[in-house]
């Protein structure tokens, strides 16, 4: 835990409130402790990444101090840190923070690693927000590969935005899983008891790919993928599952409020109000309804007969004497 930190003035008071956790979160920015590999993801977070050159001794599932120190001295939420040692050699560790606290970690093992410069193919332009494919439904069932999904996510994710025009849809990375046989799935992302053993999980095959829109006649373009690298082959290692209550804290969804919904509204319109939960309800109001005079399908069976002037009804037969 960390210790709180007091402002002394007025500027240090709105410094450290740009840094507590938010509902609506920023963009996350990430602090690469550097090796070969990870120059290559830095060039696809760029600008919001952080590069720490100097040899540092950092054991993340020893001691997490030095993580939450960093983020928050430099404001920021994930860590990519590099080690390699005879045991574990070629290791990746994706860190994720909340409120300057480490969150959960997850450990990758770089199995293959194929750079940009192998590719004479077109770059994405840095800062641009890449598409994610996950091509497995074990990222949906698995809680290793959930939480892997879940990391991944949050790395890549950029700024929040409402629309982006098609031209901005430069590369997309593809994330996909070797056949293996059938698993044990589980539901919770913060880990199960009983995990299987990490050497029988399928490798993680994780791909970039620039986009290439071609016209097609139609209003729909006809889309081309071009391999841009970095490419990567990784195998699951140690990882460490969230804490129940911080988790439930970080998923904490925003919610609007009163004023801010009849901003969005501008002008106040008639008959459309917004409750107390921030929710907008609307009144409609329509005159009384016969049923009687409701239009139905007009078919032969539905039709009424008339009457008679005697009383009888249709044409009824009269039975012949013997």
């Amino acid at each position: 835990m960390l210790r709180t930190v007091k402002p002394r003035n007025a500027r240090s008071k709105r410094a450290l409130e740009a840094r507590e956790a938010k509902e609506v979160e920023d963009v996350r920015t990430a602090i690469f402790i550097v090796n070969g590999v990870m120059k290559e993801l830095m060039a696809l977070k760029r600008p919001d990444a952080i590069s720490f050159s100097k040899k540092n001794t950092v054991h993340p599932f020893e001691d997490a101090s030095s993580l939450e120190f960093w983020a928050g001295k430099n404001d920021a939420s994930m860590f990519l840190v590099g080690q390699s040692t005879k045991k574990r050699p070629a290791g990746l560790i994706i860190a994720r923070t909340f409120d300057s606290r480490l969150l959960d970690m997850c450990e990758l093992g770089v199995d293959k690693f194929v750079s940009m410069a192998e590719f004479t193919t077109p770059k994405s332009t840095p800062g641009h927000k890449p598409m994610m494919h996950f091509a497995s439904e074990l990222f949906d069932t698995h809680p290793r590969f959930i939480q892997v999904k879940s990391l991944l996510m949050d790395f890549f994710n950029g700024e929040v935005i409402d629309s982006i025009c098609l031209p901005g849809l430069e590369h997309v990375i593809s994330v996909s899983i070797a056949p293996a046989p059938s698993l044990q799935t589980a539901n919770p992302i913060l880990g199960d008891s009983q995990e299987e053993d990490v050497q029988n999980l399928p490798k993680i095959h994780m791909r970039t790919y620039t986009v290439k829109l071609l016209p097609s006649g139609t209003r729909v373009p006809r889309v081309e993928l071009t391999e841009m690298g970095p490419f990567l082959d990784l195998s699951l290692r140690r990882h460490q599952a969230a804490d129940p209550e911080m988790w439930k804290a970080a998923m904490r969804r925003p919610k609007l409020k009163k004023q801010d919904l009849e901003k969005g509204l501008g002008k106040k319109k008639k008959n459309m109000e917004v409750d107390e939960m921030g929710d907008l309800r609307g009144r409609v109001h329509i005159a009384k309804q016969d049923l009687n005079k409701l239009q139905t399908r007009k078919m032969k069976g539905l039709k009424s007969m008339p009457l008679e002037e005697d009383g009888s009804s249709g044409d009824s037969e009269q039975e012949e004497e013997p």
